[in-house]
């Protein structure tokens, strides 16, 4: 049997075990299970004094984890199966979304206080960005520990004024770089455009900005995760998207292939949320937003719980992109807004019939739909937002789009 320790900051949590056949299990340890403090690592991994060994634990462990492509590629440079889960986790599961790491038996865990870093140049960066693609997350680097669901070319960095350094065993990042596509020109300033647009109009978003490293155009995103506290010490602050909660796998994020829906999510704040009147609320606006700046790719990984001591929370919102700006792009919404499935299609009696589904009041929803689309609609005339975003044809398109949709989804 194989075994990886299970970390919530510095907190020893309980064991990962791989059996003979290559089933997940998990245990919480006694001491966190009498610890007055202890959070649940997962809603599908209540505290309990019990062994785990159904699915709610590939769901948690597994969601921390790259989406297929990458997946595959760090599989190759590791030498390892692209299906193993428990393998990924032990050779990146590090430094992961949230507070949890995972370290091998025998593993010594960096002391808060002692934190390693690796400053890069200019010209470091730049290589490391170039690389990527070949090799996800940096894998295989002597030093480094780190994993982030996802589909895009991604790297956790600690950003140190305007240097940026790598994080070494399982040191916290701060920051998230995420360079454009080449297959997606003009990504970062849609997701910039997109997310600054977010915070204009009052959704929770994390800060982020733009920067170009050599040729390449990247966005670089601040992580709602992590707190800094005195004498610069980074703290995790442990979250869990959707997925992880209602014990979905990864690969399970799409409505269209099993995956969460919105009556669904709804019912998950009911139930989980701290303040469900409030984060109800939030949900309703950013799945209202999504429709109007054309994202259909906002799905269950998309919307996540943040905890603290005593309060489970909306986390901030992130991966806000107009998917419609790239017409090869699906239409097909991740999930339903009542009976609409494609993203061109979605108008106000749609958000009535997600209403009912959900048991919502529909003048609420009606309320957010209309005061949504004034919003964007102002905050694309304000010259104030449109100075504060990059400028360039992508954005131009963009902006234009959204407008026209900000209109027509208060049609009946």
């Amino acid at each position: 049997m194989k075994r990886l320790i299970v970390y919530l900051n510095s907190l020893h949590i309980g064991e990962l075990d791989e059996s003979a056949g290559g089933q997940l299990r998990f245990r919480y340890s006694a001491d966190w299970l009498n610890n007055p403090h202890a959070i649940p690592l997962s809603r599908s991994l209540p505290l309990k004094d019990s062994l785990f060994d159904g699915g709610e634990v590939r769901s948690f462990f597994a969601g921390t984890l790259p989406d297929e492509e990458p997946r595959r590629i760090i599989a190759e440079v590791l030498g390892i199966s692209s299906a193993n889960d428990f393998a990924m986790l032990e050779r990146i599961g590090g430094e992961c979304a949230g507070a949890v790491s995972l370290l091998p038996e025998g593993m010594k865990l960096c002391d808060p206080s002692e934190f390693r870093l690796r400053r890069l140049s200019e010209n470091d960066l730049e290589e490391v960005i170039k690389s990527l693609h070949k090799r996800p997350l940096m894998a295989g680097e002597d030093g480094l520990r780190l994993s982030l669901a996802g589909a895009q070319d991604k790297l956790p960095v600690v950003l140190d004024g305007t240097a940026v350094c790598l994080p070494l065993d399982n040191t916290p990042s701060t920051h998230i770089i995420k360079p454009e596509p080449e297959r997606f020109p003009g990504l970062a300033a849609n997701e910039l455009f997109c997310m600054k647009l977010a915070h204009q109009v009052g959704l929770n978003v994390p800060d982020v900005f733009h920067r170009r490293v050599g040729n390449r155009e990247c966005l670089i995103v601040k992580r709602y995760d992590r707190i800094i506290r005195d004498k610069g010490r980074i703290e995790r602050v442990h979250q869990e998207d959707f997925c992880q909660a209602l014990g979905y796998p990864p690969e399970k994020k799409y409505q269209q292939e099993g995956g969460p829906y919105v009556r669904k999510c709804i019912a998950l704040l009911r139930e989980w949320s701290s303040v469900p009147v409030l984060d109800i609320r939030d949900f309703v606006d950013a799945m209202i937003f999504n429709v109007i700046i054309g994202n259909a790719d906002a799905h269950g990984k998309n919307y996540s719980f943040l905890y603290s001591l005593n309060s489970k929370r909306l986390a901030p919102f992130y991966d806000l992109v107009c998917t419609l700006a790239w017409p090869q792009l699906s239409k097909v919404l991740s999930m339903k807004i009542g009976s609409g499935k494609n993203l061109n299609e979605i108008r106000l009696h749609h958000f009535r019939k997600m209403a009912e589904e959900c048991r919502l009041g529909w003048p609420m929803v009606r309320e957010r739909v209309m005061v949504m689309s004034d919003k964007v609609c102002r905050s694309l005339s304000s010259m104030e937002f449109t100075a504060a975003v990059m400028h360039t044809e992508m954005t131009e398109r963009i902006s234009e789009l959204i407008l026209n949709r900000s209109r027509l989804v208060r049609d009946q």
